[in-house]
């Protein structure tokens, strides 16, 4: 298979590399001593077998780009569009190559320097106009349950106009999570007390929550079970209304001056509350969130302010972990789970364990890993919009995979992985297998109910 080439289009000028401002480093570029170790845990080398869609020939590219031995044309943006970012290859090097940082570096370089064709730019800008905005998603949603209810999609499948949609509509439409108003429209409670027992009358922590943008309207119920199980742990849990996207869509897009932009609003939301902690149940933002300090490390008023914002985020299995052991009871859930590790909480932000065990304080619980754990899924942001083939083919071998480990449901903590793996689950034919965040199944074991 060859990768596309999306963002084919014309240099700025003809010529043009990298520009000045925050180029990929060249002695990060040096450290790649070119093993190979990294070439069977990349998606796309695993997909063509093609040295420059690989780890290290992307550095090899970067480097001759750098160097003025190459410009920065449709063969190498094809090559960095066609990187999920999952990160896998850093937790693969032996040689530690900071991968991360240097496609972080290319990929704000591509968006300035590289034009991209119209019906490209048009694409992604309406993917940047609607998901970092909840009021439009909950707009978005209404018209969604609309058209489940009414089975437009049946209608639109049964006449073939869905086959002759463009690829990337097609995976937008097939995304689709089912959607419950009822749901989508409530909001996150602004200040949530810990639950009280006997042996503890005040709170642990007091939590800042990041409600996140798809997650409080598509995934609601992954924030009202996060607040659940907090507050039974002792937490006061605080999710600010007037906060806004995180920014790590666009970061992760390349779109640097959003996301610092975005960055700063978040922190001058949640710096005044002087939480504790700052949880994230979003692997993707909570990565991002991680690395305010970097993102916005050129700017004087913000680079301490934002350090000190990232040294206090932690993902909820994480926080959960670290409370030590649980203070509300778990009642049992006789069921085995498949764990899916997101790439972003297990790669980017080295959190594999602690799901897994605070999973396994659920008596009763079986917590399995699924085959080739370590290979994205293929959602990794907006991949599998904007690269839907690739997308369409590591989501087929994930359930393949899932399957394989027969589960009676699948957890993973980042809502792209959720609706990837849903969709590719159904497409198989089984679209009855639940596909859940690790934290709805503490909060059903606190509870007494059933999961799904």
């Amino acid at each position: 298979m060859t990768m596309p080439h999306p963002g084919e289009g014309s240099a700025v000028p003809p010529d043009a590399g990298f520009d000045a401002h925050h180029p990929p480093s060249p002695e990060l570029v040096s450290d790649c001593v070119h093993c190979g170790f990294c070439l069977p845990a990349c998606p796309t080398y695993a997909l063509t077998g093609e040295e420059m869609n690989s780890p290290r020939g992307r550095i090899y590219q970067i480097k001759l780009i750098n160097e003025g031995e190459a410009p920065l044309d449709a063969a190498a943006v094809g090559h960095f569009d066609a990187c999920l970012g999952c990160m896998a290859c850093v937790s693969a090097c032996p040689s530690g190559v900071q991968y991360d940082r240097l496609i972080e570096s290319v990929r704000p370089q591509v968006e300035r320097n590289w034009a991209r064709t119209r019906s490209d730019r048009a694409f992604r800008e309406l993917i940047f106009r609607l998901f970092p905005y909840p009021r439009r998603l909950r707009v978005a949603a209404v018209f969604g349950a609309l058209y489940q209810r009414l089975r437009v999609r049946n209608l639109l499948a049964r006449t073939g106009v869905l086959r002759r949609l463009p690829p990337r509509m097609q995976a937008l439409e097939a995304l689709m999570p089912d959607v419950r108003l009822r749901t989508a429209l409530r909001r996150t409670p602004g200040r949530t007390a810990a639950r009280p027992t006997a042996e503890r009358r005040t709170a642990r922590q007091t939590v800042g929550m990041v409600t996140g943008c798809v997650q409080q309207v598509f995934f609601a119920e992954v924030n009202e079970a996060t607040v659940r199980v907090l507050t039974a742990e002792g937490c006061d849990v605080v999710a600010p209304r007037a906060q806004g996207c995180c920014g790590a869509l666009s970061e992760h897009a390349g779109r640097e001056e959003e996301a610092t932009d975005r960055a700063r609003q978040l922190i001058d939301t949640f710096e005044p509350l002087d939480v504790d902690t700052i949880v994230v149940n979003v692997a993707g933002c909570g990565s991002s969130l991680k690395e305010y300090g970097r993102l916005l490390a050129d700017d004087p008023n913000y680079r301490e302010r934002a350090a000190a914002f990232a040294a206090k985020v932690r993902d909820v299995t994480e926080l959960l972990a670290e409370l030590g052991p649980p203070q509300a009871a778990r009642h049992p859930v006789s069921a085995r789970l498949a764990y899916h590790d997101a790439c972003h909480l297990a790669h980017a932000q080295g959190v594999r364990d602690q799901p897994r065990a605070v999973l396994r304080t659920v008596p009763e619980l079986e917590v399995t890993d699924i085959p080739e754990a370590d290979m994205c899924c293929g959602s990794a942001g907006i991949y599998n919009l904007v690269q839907p083939e690739a997308a369409d083919q590591l989501g087929r071998r994930k359930a393949d995979n899932i399957l394989a480990a027969a589960p009676d449901a699948v957890v993973t903590a980042n809502p792209g992985c959720l609706l990837q793996i849903t969709r590719h689950l159904g497409s198989d034919g089984d679209g009855k297998l639940p596909v859940l965040h690790p934290v709805q199944i503490i909060d059903a074991a606190i509870r007494g109910v059933r999961p799904w």
